[in-house]
């Protein structure tokens, strides 16, 4: 797998790691007064207390080690040679180079379109013989 896919395949994870991590957290933060107008929010009881308080931790914690994994990736991509200047160059160069190609192809397309012209006049031709020289029974 080259590079790209795995630091696209690195940001997926990061994705679904905060995604989760987001939801366990709204899901399992107790109630909260808003305000002293309102009156104090029922108890969540939990069973597994400790468990809850241990969760984020554990999951931050897989966050940050995809990040470090991310970054270690990022660290593994080339360097570009000769700046902005030599990339903006050497784009030049391909979009230059890639004009010249889609020239020459569209040369080579009318060319084959005026060929298969030809040959479809010429088969026509040659049907219209066909049909015309054959001698009535």
């Amino acid at each position: 797998m080259d590079i790209i896919s795995q630091l696209q395949e690195q940001v997926n994870t990061i994705a679904a790691l905060a995604f989760n991590t987001f939801g366990t957290l709204q899901r399992d933060a107790p109630p909260v007064r808003l305000s002293p107008n309102y009156p104090e929010p029922p108890a969540n009881p939990t069973e597994d207390a400790e468990n809850v308080a241990e969760q984020p931790k554990l999951m931050s914690t897989s966050l940050v080690k995809a990040a470090k994994q991310f970054d270690a990736l990022v660290a593994a991509l080339p360097l570009s040679e000769g700046g902005e200047e030599a990339q903006l160059k050497r784009i030049a160069e391909l979009q230059a180079e890639n004009d010249a190609v889609g020239q020459e192809l569209q040369k080579q397309l009318e060319a084959a379109e005026e060929e298969l012209k030809q040959v479809q006049e010429l088969f026509g031709q040659v049907a219209d013989n066909c049909l015309n020289s054959k001698k009535p029974d």
